[in-house]
């Protein structure tokens, strides 16, 4: 059974960071791209791209706004992929999830991950 598990969400102040974590279970982790996506409104069909990762931690790509304040890796002997978020903003708020793409390479679209964490809350307060 695959399990995707969030952890590291909670309330920060504008400016302030966060750095979410993902551990998996139940795949080949270093087989798979990994991404973090989020809704506002907390709904699946809202969910859009923040960043992604290949299965190498070589190729990396951002949501434009948030480029240079967010960064994504992984560490594939821990089963584990993180999202380090910088210079929060009051509009970064919303439901942050974790999913992983059995296909190695990375996409930003969200119908091409295979596999969801139940997702976690960030609340930036201004």
């Amino acid at each position: 059974q695959v399990q995707l598990v969030e952890s590291g969400g909670g309330l920060a102040q504008a400016g302030g960071s966060l750095r979410l974590s993902c551990a998996a279970s139940g795949l080949v982790f270093s087989n798979c791209a990994m991404g973090w996506f989020r809704s506002a409104s907390g709904k699946e069909r809202d969910r859009d791209f923040v960043a992604i990762i290949d299965w190498s931690g070589r190729d990396t790509r951002y949501a434009d706004s948030r480029k240079g304040r967010f960064t994504i890796s992984r560490d594939n002997s821990k089963n584990t992929v993180y999202l380090q978020m910088n210079n929060l903003k009051p509009e970064d708020t919303a439901v942050y999830y974790c999913a992983a793409r059995t296909i190695g390479s990375s996409s930003p679209q969200p119908y091409e991950y295979d596999y969801w964490g139940q997702g976690i809350q960030v609340t930036v307060s201004s």
